[in-house]
């Protein structure tokens, strides 16, 4: 199995192909925005927080790879980057949707791209092999925290198809 068909396959993985871990997309496919914004206690982030992190790094890849770093997101800190917009129905939606068109996106762009262009470094990172191995890590990781905070609020389904 080569580089690229590895790293579509963990990427799939995240967004919406079942495998070891829910993928993002089945995992927030009932989130309501009451759910969205709670947290167990204060100072912990809740789902919304989460897919908005997950959202600002897979973004500034994408914009880094496509050479538009003018149009990056930016952060002062890695704690920024869980800021939730005004919290409504409608901007958890498009949260949600903007995400998941990001993440399409950066599949699509690994998919077609020449291993050569996957091993160019981008402005300020590794090539964008690496990033997307890091960044399909990264979303497991915060995949099991998003299922994590669903499955403390009794918005987990009982019965999973594995």
């Amino acid at each position: 199995m080569d580089v690229r068909t590895l790293l579509l396959k963990q990427w799939a993985s995240c967004l919406d192909k079942e495998d070891w871990f829910p993928p993002l997309e089945k995992v927030l496919e009932n989130i309501t925005l009451e759910q969205a914004i709670w947290t167990p206690v204060e100072g912990e982030h809740s789902i919304w927080e989460l897919v908005c992190h997950l959202l600002f790094y897979e973004k500034r890849i994408l914009l880094r790879f496509l050479g538009e770093t003018a149009n990056e997101p930016k952060a002062e800190n890695n704690d920024a980057t869980y800021r939730l917009p005004t919290e409504t129905f409608q901007n958890w939606k498009e949260t949600k949707q903007e995400y998941f068109s990001v993440h399409r996106e950066l599949e699509k762009i690994l998919a077609k791209s020449e291993l050569e262009d996957l091993y160019r470094p981008i402005p300020d990172d590794n090539p964008l092999v690496l990033e997307l191995k890091s960044l399909a890590m990264h979303n497991a990781y915060h995949i099991g925290q998003i299922v994590f905070l669903s499955k403390m609020q009794g918005a987990w389904a009982g019965k999973r198809s594995f």
